[in-house]
């Protein structure tokens, strides 16, 4: 198993036997020959999830191949028998060079017009699955739209859009099933709105009120729902990742068919959890699928200004995980490679890594004027050339699934909902004020109970200072 070849995701005739082949695999003394059980449990395992160690012979004999050449004439007989294999020696002085020389390729299915590229390996999706999809990317567009209007207005305090960036967190939420649990970062809204969180849901989070699953607490943006297997976001960067680790730990513990799918920026991966968290993930051979959205900026610090490597996709394999780098504005593409890694996570038990290259389209959020740091006309062109939305249209409206009638019906739709939720959502009373003291402990203890109290003794000497829609 390697990397594929160029013209595997160019126009060409050949095709391969399977999306599994473009997969960097995990390491080079991988081998499935022996099944390994799991340290949780050493007998009466099932043969699905049952693990492949790696033998020491064969090990030794791939990395044998690796640093020998044909005019080598020194005796490769001599090894270290060390753990995880035996270490051939050689006497030449040989460091491993800081890069292939070659980008690893990105795995495409649909080009700029919505057509399949020849000889393109991918999923198969059905009339329902595609125009659900694009129903989605429409909507959450749509959303983002009125929702960074209402923050500009001041009717709430912050917003982040997911532009540019739709085909990601939409297509990987199709290719999943509703028992895989998602750890998101802040641009995965499209999850919820494919596993039925409605726009009401959306905008009682955004405004903060009593019907907000998180009673107010959090920042607008940070969803959550039990429901949808969707754990609340969280400001901290990357901190989800070692967190999807466990989860995903304590899935295969129990042998449940289902994986923990994580996300996180190219930003991310410049903090520690990233590298804690797949070292963790391979270590324990957890079933779960990390994608790294590389939109080559983290806010303003452009991807030059944070590492060397060739992006996200070759850190898989010095952790021993297999990876995968696919153009995350194909939606075709995201679907595909998501639907393998996912099985691959449940059925080998095993982490996958997948980076998916996209362009941030709009501000980093709210709070940010991204024109300061990035030329205007590179974001026009990602925006009206490489739109992962008016891509996708292309290719449904090619085989007959939409129209321009269908387009209308569903922006009217979805604008009517929109408007109504943000008038629910803002006439909707606020959480009351010992919903800041709750649900944390089953009894308060003394010091909650105390700053409570001081609290509503600073409203009652000052309550022109307080807000009066909030119950007290």
């Amino acid at each position: 198993m390697g990397i594929l070849r160029q013209k595997f995701w160019t126009s060409s005739s050949s095709r391969p036997s399977s999306l599994s082949s473009i997969f960097i695999p995990a390491g080079i003394h991988e081998d499935h020959s022996t099944p390994h059980v799991f340290p949780f449990n050493s007998t009466g395992v099932s043969t699905r999830y049952s693990l492949q160690r790696f033998k020491s012979t064969q090990a030794s004999n791939q990395l044998e191949q690796l640093y020998s050449t044909d005019d080598d004439d020194h005796d490769n007989s001599q090894a270290l028998d060390f753990p995880g294999g035996k270490v051939t020696y050689i006497p030449e002085m040989r460091f491993l060079s800081e890069s292939s020389g070659k980008r690893v390729p990105c795995y495409r299915v649909l080009n700029e017009n919505g057509e399949i590229i020849t000889g393109s390996d991918y999923e198969q999706l059905s009339e329902e699955v595609s125009v659900k999809i694009y129903s989605i990317m429409v909507s959450l567009q749509m959303m983002d739209t009125v929702f960074y209007e209402a923050q500009r207005q001041g009717r709430i305090s912050f917003y982040l859009t997911s532009a540019g960036e739709e085909a990601i967190n939409i297509a990987s939420a199709a290719a999943l099933s509703a028992d895989d649990i998602i750890l998101p970062q802040y641009r995965e809204p499209g999850i919820l709105l494919w596993r039925g969180f409605t726009i009401q849901e959306f905008a009682n989070q955004c405004f903060g009120n009593k019907d907000d699953y998180g009673k107010g607490r959090q920042m607008p943006i940070h969803y959550g729902s039990k429901k949808h297997n969707f754990v609340t976001i969280s400001s901290p960067i990357a901190t989800q990742l070692p967190q999807a680790v466990g989860i995903a730990y304590s899935l295969k513990m129990d042998r449940k068919d289902a994986c923990v799918v994580t996300y996180t920026g190219d930003g991310g991966t410049s903090e520690g959890d990233f590298h804690a968290a797949l070292n963790f993930s391979a270590v324990t051979e957890a079933p779960v699928v990390f994608i790294c959205r590389n939109n080559g900026w983290a806010i303003s610090t452009h991807i030059s200004e944070q590492f060397r490597s060739d992006g996200i996709v070759v850190r898989g394999r010095a952790y021993g995980i297999r990876s995968i780098r696919v153009d995350g504005n194909d939606v075709l593409a995201v679907y595909s490679a998501i639907h393998a890694a996912r099985e691959m996570a449940i059925s080998e038990q095993r982490p996958v890594l997948v980076e998916a290259l996209s362009y941030r389209v709009g501000h980093h959020s709210t709070s940010d004027d991204s024109t300061k740091y990035r030329p205007v006309d590179e974001i026009v062109y990602w925006k009206m050339e490489r739109n992962p939305v008016n891509r996708f249209r292309k290719w449904v409206e090619r085989n007959g699934w939409w129209s321009e009638e269908k387009e209308s019906e569903l922006r009217n739709s979805v604008k009517k909902q929109l408007l109504q939720a943000i008038q629910v959502a803002e006439q909707t009373e606020k959480p009351p004020l010992e919903d800041l003291f709750s649900d944390v402990y089953d009894i308060r203890p003394p010091n909650l109970r105390e700053q409570e109290k001081q609290l509503r003794e600073t409203i009652y000497r000052h309550p022109q200072d307080y807000p009066s829609h909030v119950p007290l």
